[in-house]
């Protein structure tokens, strides 16, 4: 059983699908998870806080303060005990807090200190589900990397028919055990993945660099964690901040700070995803002191610099797995082509910046994976985080054919 030992924390919000949530807890108990229910006052109308008790086997919390002992309900290490975080049923209000950092509830201030992955399953009647604010706050929390369990067509409460109806517990049970089926895929590899873009200094102020930000590498790093594998991540100069135990942060500046980076740590890497932005020319002299502004013109002499992936490309042994990535503005397809051939890559993801909401500085992407066996997978616009489920799919997938 995949859920044995796993430690879920349920979140049960104020919907009529509420009563769902003792189905759910006795079939995770039944597959062997210890499951810790935590309530909203509203979900306590829909279904007592005795009877989730009584099937998960453990005390419902509802409040930050137990009754009058003035013991608390540690929403922190709560939030850190949990191997998953289910949110079912997910109202429109709650999820509307979720998405806007809103905290006045336990449930809230638990789910606002969780490092582990979370799950909702949205609950409403159909207009709510498909109002525009409801959307919003679902696309929010969709780039946060939590993951919707998608709400089933049915008759509703109201007496409409349509979709709002919350996930079947049996559903609900067996997406979180291909879950944590993900987690052992990986188990044992090491990955290196290269993130954000690179900085060439001209002087001791200036420099030549990108609009990366790193978003996209950050998020397959994270991913490939989730995957189980344990994650060398070389980031060049970004914002972007990481917390997993499986993913190791080696922050550089420059080209050759990164290639060396790579240098390093290739030969002990299974995977390798190479999503830097890095600079393709660097100044060949960079000045002592500030230039100062004397002359209309300024011309700058450069070189180029290293290639990182075709370097390691050439280094790379046949049990290893070579991601490339090609940003493109024309003739998209037979550059990706070409890069996955000539840097002997095993993978490509085509970026096309003539396409809305991906590139740089978007928290979306839209991208085309292209491998060595010719295979094609095209990603329509999602979030960066559910891309990069994509990527570590394909390379899984890669490795398996």
């Amino acid at each position: 059983m995949t859920l044995a030992g796993k430690k879920i924390l349920l979140g049960v919000s104020g919907s009529i699908a509420a009563y769902k949530s003792a189905v759910l807890v006795r079939l995770l108990v039944k597959e062997g998870a210890e499951v810790k229910v935590v309530m909203t006052a509203s979900a306590s109308q829909f279904i007592t806080p005795l009877t989730l008790s009584t099937l998960s086997r453990n005390p419902v919390l509802m409040e930050f303060v137990k009754g009058n002992t003035g013991e608390w309900n540690n929403h922190v290490e709560l939030g850190l005990w949990a191997d998953v975080m289910v949110i079912a049923p997910a109202s429109a209000h709650t999820l509307g807090k979720m998405a806007h950092g809103l905290c006045d509830n336990l449930l809230l201030a638990i789910y606002l200190s969780a490092r582990c992955p979370v799950f909702f399953a949205p609950a409403m009647d159909l207009d709510m589900l498909q109002h525009a604010s409801t959307l919003h706050n679902i696309a929010r929390l969709k780039s946060f990397g939590h993951r919707q369990i998608d709400p089933g067509y049915g008759e509703l409460a109201s007496g409409l028919t349509g979709s709002g109806r919350m996930a079947e517990p049996e559903d609900i049970v067996a997406i979180l055990s291909k879950h944590f089926t993900h987690q052992q895929q990986l188990k044992g590899k090491q990955a290196l993945v290269t993130a954000g873009p690179t900085y060439e200094a001209i002087d001791p102020v200036r420099f030549i660099g990108n609009s990366s930000t790193g978003k996209m590498g950050f998020a397959i790093a994270e991913t490939l964690a989730n995957y189980g594998a344990t994650v060398q991540l070389i980031a060049g100069p970004t914002s972007q901040t990481i917390h997993h135990p499986q993913v190791n942060v080696t922050s550089v500046t420059s080209a050759q700070q990164m290639y060396d980076a790579c240098v390093q740590y290739f030969p002990t890497s299974d995977i390798a995803v190479l999503s830097a932005a890095v600079a393709d020319y660097r100044p060949i002299t960079v000045a002592d002191q500030k230039i100062k502004k004397k002359d209309h013109e300024l011309t700058l002499e450069l070189t180029k610099t290293t290639d990182i992936a075709a370097e390691l490309g050439k280094r790379k042994k046949h049990t290893q797995i070579v991601v490339g990535f090609a940003l493109e503005t024309e003739n998209e397809r037979a550059n990706a082509e070409k890069k996955l051939t000539g840097k002997n890559f095993d993978l490509i993801v085509l970026n096309s910046l003539n396409d809305a909401g991906a590139g740089f500085g978007h928290d979306t992407n839209k991208v085309t994976i292209l491998d060595r066996k010719q295979r094609v997978l095209e990603i329509n616009l999602k979030s960066k985080k559910e891309v990069a489920v994509d990527i570590v799919e394909s390379i899984i997938s890669y490795s398996h054919a």
